[in-house]
């Protein structure tokens, strides 16, 4: 059987490797010209309740992924405001890895290959069309094309398109297959009931800082810097994607990050203001090239689903990562495109589809997104181990745990230990 992908994130690798796992022929279809999308400027793992989903998705059978960002961390076991023990993955080396590791697994990868349409008989898709005008079947379909863009989303719901590591007017904006197939899109909303949300944080040259910013980001991994009275702007954080930096110290202290490249952990930051600060002087933005002004926006096609990560009313569609719900971060996208990987098969062999149970933070997480998206103020919650509303429940739930001892018995005590290491066909 062949599984087509559309979408090289995280969610679509996770996807891909699941599946091939299974069984299946896989082809993922990436419309840019690197594969990881928001990997590629994201890079914090471990952090918080993400320790516990990392070890859970290794038990589960799919950590392939975990370990390549283990391998490729620059720092390890690093606190910074309202976050223990993250590790740094480093964003200029990750992706080359994961290009090599599905080469490897034998899973054909097309680059600069944009889907914008597909093929539909009743219930189920039967092809998908390139830009190109390529028209190619399969079996089973799992779409990880994320939330962000095109450029007019940002236009109508940001500051304007600042040229984000999607690059729109280089590739093409992103397409809902969910939505060329007849489903109607979910939006996530802010406080304000505006739809959207910025991505929280933007990234700076690290040659363009000073040297002792440099140095103690080599060493430690953090910086913070007091931002002038004057500047600190609280509203800011009603804006963040990433909820679970919506601390007030973020708004009262410039946060870096060491992840290669300098991680700024603001939607934005005028770079006027920026180079009258101590440091920094000569401070150059990276991407997104315009992180003075704004980020990208984010939550604005989310496939109504179930919790096996089938899309609803398309019998061989599955949807991962932000398409999936409000999810926010790396480790969130890995499971839930382990599990749309993996049912994908199980679908077309007809068998009852795996929904991982609340007993385990994946399971957990995946089913409360999905009930809370459902409702107007479930739309204004963002979903991720790190922190923010979910966190709080894993704390409540006694879910997060660091013992992992404690994590691999959960598993095999549900009877899913490597699971997503089985093969079907």
């Amino acid at each position: 059987m062949k599984v087509i992908v559309i979408g090289g994130g995280w969610s679509g690798c996770s996807a891909a490797i699941t599946a091939k796992k299974a069984g299946a022929e896989v082809v993922l279809y990436e419309k840019t010209d690197m594969l990881l999308g928001l990997g590629n400027v994201g890079g914090i793992m471990r952090n918080n309740g993400r320790f516990t989903a990392a070890e859970e998705l290794i038990a589960l059978g799919a950590g392939e992924f975990i370990h390549l960002t283990d391998e490729n961390s620059k720092h390890k076991n690093i606190d910074f405001p309202g976050h223990k023990h993250a590790w740094l993955y480093d964003v200029n080396k990750i992706e080359p890895a994961v290009a090599r590791y599905l080469k490897t697994s034998d899973i054909e990868v097309n680059m600069l290959s944009r889907v914008v349409d597909v093929k539909k008989e009743n219930n189920k898709i039967k092809g998908i069309y390139l830009a190109d005008k390529q028209y190619v079947e399969a079996d089973e379909f799992i779409e990880t094309t994320g939330s962000a863009g095109p450029m007019g989303n940002c236009v109508k719901y940001g500051n304007g398109c600042a040229m984000c590591i999607l690059r729109c007017p280089a590739f093409g904006g992103r397409v809902s297959i969910s939505n060329k197939a007849g489903i109607e899109d979910l939006m996530g909303e802010r406080e304000d009931g505006a739809y959207g949300a910025f991505s929280g944080s933007g990234k700076l040259a690290k040659g363009s800082l000073d040297k002792k910013i440099v140095k103690q980001l080599d060493e430690t991994g953090v910086v913070i810097v007091k931002v002038p009275e004057e500047d600190v702007n609280l509203d800011k954080l009603n804006l963040k994607v990433c909820q679970q930096y919506a601390l007030k110290e973020f708004a009262e202290n410039i946060i870096l990050i060491d992840t290669g490249d300098v991680k700024l952990m603001t939607p934005f930051y005028p770079l006027e203001k920026l180079r009258k600060i101590k440091g920094f002087e000569n401070a150059k933005y990276v991407d997104p090239y315009a992180g003075g002004i704004g980020n990208s926006i984010r939550y604005l096609s989310i496939a109504p689903r179930e919790d096996s990560m089938k899309v609803i009313e398309i019998d061989n569609l599955f949807c991962a990562g932000e398409k999936a719900g409000l999810f926010i971060g790396h480790t969130e996208a890995m499971i839930t495109g382990a599990l749309a990987g993996h049912n994908a098969i199980k679908s077309y062999l007809k068998k009852p589809l795996l929904v991982l149970p609340r007993s385990l933070a994946v399971g957990d997480i995946i089913a409360t997104a999905n009930e809370k998206i459902k409702s107007k103020d479930g739309r204004k919650i963002r979903f991720t181990f790190a922190g923010a509303t979910y966190f709080k429940r894993m704390q409540e739930l006694g879910l997060y745990t660091t013992d992992i001892d404690v994590i691999k018995s959960r598993v095999e005590n549900v009877n899913l230990t490597g699971i997503f290491n089985k093969k079907f066909i």
